[in-house]
């Protein structure tokens, strides 16, 4: 039996990812050429799951299968939710790659409970938004931008320093920090995210960003009597 990686990733357009295979000592080398370069005249590449399966000839045949309704023709990209794709990966049996520090039921859990709030984060309205949090290392201030179901903390955000060891996000584990200040855009899925980005730590992102008017994003928020 063939033995190899499925990863996907998502790209800068929203909604579009790339699922794809490559051998199990090639897979830093694939990243790295994707993430730099692009695919198919689509740049932004970003890894966001992978796992080394038993015939993953055959399984990622399965996926382009089971997906081609979404397929942008002649291509690896397909117009799907990234979480989704990888509820279905890390439900197959095999060895996690990628995240490293999570396991495949951490991978499944994050993306079930992120699939089951995206109505709620659909409602927040394309705009700026603000934060400014008093902590005991100091005040975070950002600005967060809300465009087509992204979530983008802006460069010169003010941030701060998170506790040794401690888990972070991809966003807040790759962002570039320097000196306390972000030097680069950074695209989050979740408010919740943007706000792990500018602190350091867990947050609630409803209760963390305003709107101009300065009043929480909570307030587009699903209520249960609705």
């Amino acid at each position: 039996m063939s033995r190899g990686i499925i990863y996907v990733m998502t790209t800068v357009v929203p909604g579009l990812v790339k699922i794809g295979k490559t051998g199990s000592s090639n897979f830093e080398q694939r990243m790295y050429g994707l993430e730099r370069n692009g695919y198919f005249n689509v740049v932004g590449l970003r890894r966001r799951f992978a796992i080394e399966v038993e015939d993953y000839d055959e399984k990622e045949a399965l996926l382009d299968e089971i997906f081609s309704k979404s397929r942008v023709p002649n291509s690896e990209l397909f117009a799907l939710d990234v979480d989704l794709v990888i509820q279905l990966l890390s439900s197959l049996e095999g060895r996690q790659v990628y995240p490293e520090r999570e396991s495949k039921e951490d991978s499944f859990d994050q993306a079930t409970e992120e699939r089951r709030v995206k109505d709620d984060w659909s409602r927040i309205p394309d705009g700026t938004y603000r934060m400014e949090k008093r902590t005991k290392n100091g005040t975070a201030r950002a600005t967060m931008v809300v465009e087509g179901g992204d979530f983008t903390v802006k460069a010169g955000a003010v941030c701060m320093p998170s506790k040794k060891g401690v888990w972070l996000p991809e966003p807040r584990r790759t962002a570039r920090i320097v000196d306390g200040v972000l030097q680069e855009d950074v695209a989050c899925r979740a408010p919740s995210t943007a706000g792990w980005v500018v602190l350091g730590r867990a947050n609630n992102g409803w209760k963390t960003w305003r709107a101009e008017d300065g009043s929480l994003i909570d307030k587009y928020r699903k209520r249960p009597e609705e």
